[in-house]
């Protein structure tokens, strides 16, 4: 049921943002002790409950964690069932962990390449530019000059909606230490050809946990880990991995902004407090019967 009750239209366009599965060939654990495989059903499971029709579901990047054909596969063989019955398409973003010719061939159904792995969806006017921020051999982060050129031409005609950027390696600092080792190199060159585009936003991954900023005015979004997070609450120069607190974030666009809300994939028994049924009672009502039934505070 589609309502309005406060001065937000309802969203023009909805993503859903998953990032880092690392699947293994055969279903292996990673390291030993991330049953990946379990908490991408998981997240996949969250998805379809949390959302009708999304108009693209985007994986930014390390889709496998050694770049196995059979990783592929697997990711394929159960994320696409998904999009099937969502009806929608599936962006997937190389990251550093991905071997481009497996990539392209068991996952895209594309000849084997070491062409960086880029594209363009025009989605009902808003346009969404995958990058490959993947340096062949390394772990870091780049961005060459031929992509520049090339992104800066896709730039040059504005979509209707505006333009979200999905990459692998954000474009932003990190507190931890580790991952300054990692992070995306030429970000000076890669702002000066996003300045005055119409670009509204970065979905960004590869820090295995939520963290949003902004670069060269533009908002950045950085999804968590469907495999396994950082454990923040540490201090910065002892985080490590920890198999808990996995999501994903839903993106709701709308002209005045573009929200990002970071949904748990967890097993738990919500309270029912709201719902439907709420939902269709409010509507009955008019602004100020609602606000006499549920804004007063009690006692006023």
């Amino acid at each position: 049921m589609t309502v309005q009750f406060g001065r937000y239209a309802p969203p023009t366009h909805t993503l859903v943002h998953v990032s880092d599965p690392h699947l293994l060939a055969g279903g292996a654990a990673l390291g030993g002790r991330f049953d990946v495989d379990a908490t991408l059903a998981r997240t996949l499971a969250a998805i379809e409950s949390a959302t009708d029709r999304p108009d693209a579901i985007v994986v930014t990047g390390d889709l496998a964690d050694l770049g196995e054909p059979d990783a592929y596969r697997r990711l394929r063989s159960v994320v696409e069932p998904v999009s099937e019955r969502l009806g929608t398409p599936v962006i997937w973003v190389a990251g550093n962990h991905d071997e481009r010719p497996a990539m392209r061939e068991h996952l895209l159904d594309a000849p084997p390449a070491e062409d960086p792995i880029t594209g363009v969806w025009d989605l009902n006017g808003l346009r969404v530019i995958a990058l490959d921020s993947t340096v062949p051999g390394w772990h870091h982060g780049d961005i060459d000059a031929e992509q520049l050129s090339w992104l800066s031409d896709q730039l040059r005609t504005p979509a209707s909606h505006g333009t979200l950027l999905a990459m692998h390696h954000p474009p932003v600092p990190s507190h931890i230490p580790f991952f300054d080792i990692l992070e995306l190199r030429h970000q000076d060159e890669l702002a000066e050809v996003l300045r005055g585009s119409d670009v509204r936003g970065i979905l960004a991954g590869h820090l295995h946990y939520s963290l949003h900023a902004t670069f060269a005015g533009v908002p950045v979004s950085v999804a968590s880990a469907t495999c396994y997070t950082m454990d923040v609450a540490r201090p910065a120069d002892e985080v490590n991995g920890m198999d808990a607190a996995q999501s994903f974030q839903l993106v709701h666009v709308r002209p005045e902004t573009i929200t990002h809300t970071v949904v748990p994939v967890v097993e738990a028994t919500p309270v029912d407090t709201f719902g439907p049924e709420w939902v269709e009672r409010m509507a009955r009502l008019t602004p100020e019967q609602r606000l006499e039934a549920f804004s007063r505070k009690p006692g006023r």
